[in-house]
């Protein structure tokens, strides 16, 4: 049963692009006003056009983390191993927006969905029963917890959090975990708040933020220890502090999806061995939340993130 994501969806941007192209280029010439389009969004709705055509297809949705050709990139052999263990047939289902991917969920536009724990709280508030819990990532220390981390350039005049104050910060997505919400709290824990900040941004990805920090438009920015880790020992950014741990990102599903195919999931998912007899199905599966794979959890772990999420008006 071939995968279906990864062929369609690069012929779909070739064409795609192709075809912009010469309407830009077209519209130049006639001295009409270019419209703004989204090459990435155009090309990947297509590919799940196809897709949405073929029954027995279960969409895939995930939270933006690094940049969109690097997580389909890391997600489509993640799904092709999903599909041969639990018998099930995959898509992925690609988002611009950051909120979109947990209220595709809740909608049913998608099946599953790889989320952080704040995008978790976010959807069980708004569809209540309509999103369940399935199985947490687990980190390198075997731990289904993560940490978050605040940054700056190498070299900057930047030596710890407390220089921040007056300063430009940039945060990840307003909804995500690492990005927002614990940097937030990490800052406020060192008496620097919103209103201490000369101004502040929430971009669209974690690599994103790491772009604005180092092009010298943000002081510092937050985003994900995996990520952070990895680029101090490149010696692109220098870690200023890491957080406490926080649970980290699970996979969730639609509560109509029927109980065989969870439970087939679920399976799949609770043996997955990505530093063992897995490892040569995955492609950079260390560089996500969930290096060691998935386990199950009590959902009372997210108590601590809804509690955040309610102190900064992220939930009600």
């Amino acid at each position: 049963m071939p995968f279906k994501i990864s062929t369609k969806f690069f012929i779909k941007f070739f064409f795609g692009f192709s075809a912009v192209f010469f309407l830009i280029f077209s519209g130049c010439v006639r001295q009409e006003t270019p419209k703004k389009v989204s090459l990435l969004k155009r090309a990947v709705e297509s590919s799940v056009d196809v897709n949405d055509i073929e029954k027995n297809t279960l969409k895939f949705g995930f939270d933006l983390r690094l940049d969109p050709k690097e997580d389909v990139r890391i997600y489509s052999p993640f799904l092709e191993y999903l599909q041969n263990a639990a018998g099930k047939r995959f898509s992925i289902k690609f988002t611009e927006k950051y909120e979109d991917t947990v209220d595709n969920l809740g909608k049913g536009i998608t099946h599953f969905a790889a989320i952080g724990p704040l995008s978790y709280a976010a959807g069980r508030e708004k569809y209540g029963n309509g999103i369940r819990y399935l199985a947490s990532g687990v980190n390198k220390e075997g731990d289904p917890r993560y940490y978050a981390v605040i940054f700056t350039r190498p070299g900057g005049s930047i030596r710890s959090i407390k220089d921040l104050k007056g300063k430009p910060f940039a945060f990840g997505p307003k909804m995500s975990t690492q990005g927002h919400l614990i940097p937030r709290k990490m800052l406020e824990d060192e008496g620097i708040t919103l209103r201490d900040m000369s101004s502040y941004i929430h971009t669209d990805s974690h690599m994103s933020t790491v772009g604005v920090v180092l092009n010298g438009e943000y002081e510092a920015g937050g985003i994900q220890d995996a990520l952070a880790r990895r680029l101090e020992r490149e010696g692109k950014i220098r870690i200023l502090k890491i957080s406490e741990p926080y649970p980290s990102s699970i996979i969730a599903y639609n509560s109509a999806v029927d109980a065989e195919t969870v439970k087939a999931v679920r399976s799949a998912l609770l043996v997955l061995e990505p530093e063992g007899k897995h490892k040569d199905k995955l492609v950079d599966w260390n560089q996500t939340e969930m290096p060691l794979g998935f386990i199950s959890i009590n959902e009372s772990e997210f108590y601590k993130v809804a509690v955040l999420a309610r102190r900064y008006g992220l939930l009600k």
